[in-house]
């Protein structure tokens, strides 16, 4: 049986409930991914480190993320899809309560890096989990219900866990996400119900299919193309208190803006590939240049501001257009592909705080995150166009 004729046997209110529950873990890992962004000075007073230190524990993560997706994915092909996003939901509340109670800056790196390695992993399972559930030109849209529970976690969950840390201590919020992906471990054990016909494929088999340029341009378009909106959300908090010089009470406000956008960006990038299939790519890739050089010059108003990160948040429709886009080259590689897509945007959390970093320290000001953004958006649509060409080539040799 395949997987297809398998969900013809879940009822609509279950498919609802088995999506609700993928997406609350998607709404774990998204509040433990951008928690220190709006925490950055918490940490850094706390723990008596620079902010850009703080950024190299947003990278840490990232990197864990880019080390467990694809070795997560390749050693759990073999298990069925329910057990391993239990095992996942599992390692990742681990993770977090770890970072709950790291005594000092170097156990909170490295608790930082395991709590990354099963982020990939739990999201390439659950988007082709959600696929499954749905016919196949309505993909997308599926794909992009499961990752709502990440855009909530931009919109809800990040302001949240700054409130946390702002009124109590910065800590109480990996406790928090450590209590929400235990209970998504339970949804998923409740909900989503094993299918013993289920097609598994062999690691091997699917390393050796994970080779074609075709899964490796969408994967580098996310790695590179989508950084300038991490280099810009990593040193907001930052940015509206040196910058646009207002209190950190704004902070959590802010956030939540960029969170709807976020939200918004996601929902219509599913809406955009369905319709536009990957040149939806293209032109989210032309947005995401436009907005990134406008950031800095709104950097001065808060108003403005808050305009800005709403617009630059919608570059998170990236993410289930590529997401789909690899479902539909990867064949032979789907598990592997779905998890490095996340390794891939990870890669871009690493690269674009880093950057970020760098000009920063250099000395060209907070604001100079949106023009390197900007740059690396660019770099994002020149290799969408060397992908387009590829694409178009096969295309014709196929018809020839």
């Amino acid at each position: 049986m395949s997987a297809r004729n398998a969900a013809q046997s879940i009822t609509p209110t279950q498919a609802i409930l088995i999506q609700v529950a993928l997406a609350l873990g998607g709404f774990a890992i998204g509040t433990g991914e951008f928690a220190l962004m709006g925490l950055m000075p918490n940490v850094a007073s706390d723990l008596g480190v620079s902010e850009p230190q703080v950024g190299h524990l947003i990278s840490a993560y990232a990197m864990g993320v880019v080390v467990g997706a694809p070795l997560l994915a390749i050693i759990g092909a073999r298990f069925f899809r329910r057990h391993l996003l239990i095992a996942l939901m599992g390692f990742y509340a681990l993770g977090n309560l770890a970072s709950a109670v790291a005594g000092d800056y170097s156990t909170l790196l490295v608790s930082r890096f395991i709590a990354g390695l099963p982020h990939g992993a739990y999201f390439g399972v659950a988007a082709l989990v959600a696929a499954s559930l749905v016919p196949v030109n309505q993909r997308a849209k599926a794909v992009s219900r499961v990752m709502i529970g990440l855009t909530l976690a931009l919109l809800i969950g990040n302001p949240l866990a700054t409130l946390m840390g702002q009124s109590v201590e910065w800590r109480y919020a990996f406790a928090f996400v450590g209590l929400v992906a235990l209970v998504t471990g339970v949804s998923v054990y409740s909900f989503l119900p094993v299918d013993r016909n289920e097609e598994r494929s062999s690691p091997l088999h699917e390393v050796r299919a994970f080779g074609r340029a075709e899964i490796w341009y969408p994967l580098a378009i996310g790695a590179i193309g989508f950084s300038g909106m991490f280099c810009v959300f990593s040193y907001l908090a930052p940015t509206l208190l040196e910058v646009t010089e207002v209190s950190d009470g704004w902070i959590p406000v802010v956030l939540f803006i960029f969170g709807l956008g976020g939200f918004t960006g996601n929902i219509l990038g599913g809406w955009i590939f369905d319709r536009l299939q990957f040149r939806g790519v293209g032109w989210l890739l032309l947005w995401a240049t436009g907005t990134l050089l406008l950031f800095p010059l709104a950097t001065d108003n808060l108003w403005l501001m808050m305009g800005m990160c709403f617009l630059v948040a919608l570059m998170v429709g990236l993410g289930p257009a590529l997401q789909t886009h690899l479902m539909d080259v990867a064949s032979g590689a789907q598990t592997l592909a779905a998890a490095s897509h996340h390794a891939a945007f990870n890669v871009a959390n690493a690269l674009g705080p880093w950057l970020g970093g760098l000009a920063i320290t250099a000395g060209f000001g907070w604001e100079s995150t949106g023009y390197v953004g900007a740059t690396t958006a660019v770099a994002g649509l020149m290799i969408f166009f060397m992908a387009w060409r590829q694409l178009s080539t096969a295309g014709a040799t196929s018809t020839a």
